[in-house]
């Protein structure tokens, strides 16, 4: 792809199709079907259905993170500089945009559930892998006349009319700039940040097996178009809320290892009660990063973060090192995501939804030879 490094690496990243970053390895095929990156005509019918377009829906996944939002916001930004009617939503509700976001630009194109149109003419979703991450907006998205789906995730099953997907893409960020370029739209200050933002995220702020050479070499023309990495940074790592850390201590006094898990490799979990959220005044996409620091025992293979949502069910956040798919483990529990960062959503309460976790990670996990 001329004028933009082509990113061929597989990757992780923050969230996975049912609500769930660790080091990613080889690209293994989805549960559900075989890797296939988008061809020559994928993009095309995507650049002809944006040309006759006279509105635009662009949708980022329920809680949305670096990358889903800020793809979004950047192809608003590229098309509301064209003339196009572009709308962006999620379909949460309440609709917030986490406090970790609040810097990206474009945050005017965001529109409420309820003004986006019921039969929209072209709407496009954005790291989303699976229709339920639209979240209330799922109904309008399947009535669409035109749903295009951008995005990175190995367990996208495919859904939607038009599709870039690419799961050896860092992050949707990267195929949103390729876009872009199609589209002849320029990278300026406001577009570059909102795609900074969402390849920092996925990519654990370049720290994760999945930054290579064209990774920095995106970052660098991020870079050069006036983002201020250093603040974004800050925003996105290194602030929290006093009420985050009091949750956070409560989950890690929670948190057991357990050595012979997965063959020997060794699990390490904890929960956090959505009354712990509600006593502290966080919310539910703050603790989204919470497995990134449960992840660190270094006598844990594969770590595990299930959130309680105010209905009781769970939300379970899984990441592996390198020996164990957890992709496959979610995917039992009806979840999916990557091999190395996968998530899944449970109704059978902690100690049920642990065992559950336990056997999957154990079927395909050998044991170690001494």
């Amino acid at each position: 792809m001329p004028g933009r490094p082509e990113h061929v690496a597989p990757h992780v990243d923050t969230e996975t199709p049912t609500g769930a970053v660790g080091v990613s390895a080889p690209a293994l095929p989805s549960p559900r079907g075989e890797l296939r990156r988008p061809a020559e005509a994928d993009w095309q019918a995507v650049l002809d259905a944006i040309a006759g377009a006279s509105s635009v829906d662009l949708l980022a996944h329920v809680l949305p993170d670096g990358d889903a939002l800020g793809s979004a916001l950047a192809v608003g930004l590229a098309l509301r500089q064209r003339g196009v009617d572009v709308r962006v939503s999620f379909g949460d509700d309440p609709q917030v945009v986490p406090a970790s976001l609040s810097f990206l630009p474009g945050q005017e194109l965001i529109v409420p559930v309820s003004a986006v149109p019921e039969r929209p003419e072209l709407m496009i979703s954005f790291d989303v892998a699976d229709a339920r991450r639209l979240g209330l907006l799922q109904a309008k998205a399947e009535a669409a006349r035109q749903l295009v789906v951008v995005d990175h995730h190995t367990s996208n099953a495919g859904f939607g009319t038009l599709r870039l997907i690419d799961p050896l893409a860092p992050a949707t960020a990267v195929l949103v700039d390729e876009l872009l370029r199609r589209l002849g739209v320029p990278l300026d200050q406001q577009i570059a940040t909102c795609l900074y933002a969402g390849v920092a995220s996925d990519t654990g702020s370049f720290r994760y097996a999945a930054t290579t050479p064209a990774t920095h070499e995106f970052a660098a023309r991020l870079l050069a178009a006036g983002v201020p990495h250093d603040a974004i940074s800050r925003r996105l790592w290194d602030t929290q809320s006093f009420g985050y850390l009091k949750v956070l201590a409560a989950a890690l006094e929670r948190a057991e290892l357990e050595p012979q898990a997965a063959g020997g490799r060794g699990l390490v979990w904890t929960w956090v009660p959505w009354a712990d959220l509600l006593a502290h005044g966080v919310p539910p996409e703050q603790i989204e990063g919470l497995i990134d620091t449960v992840r660190k025992a270094a006598e844990a293979e594969v770590a595990l973060v299930l959130k309680e949502d105010p209905d009781g069910s769970l939300r379970g956040s899984s990441r592996a090192n390198g020996s164990v798919d957890v992709a496959l483990a979610c995917a039992a529990l009806g979840g999916g995501g990557h091999a190395y960062a996968a998530g899944f959503t449970s109704h059978r309460g902690v100690a049920a939804t642990v065992a559950a976790f336990r056997t999957a990670i154990d079927e395909q996990s050998a044991p170690i030879s001494d």
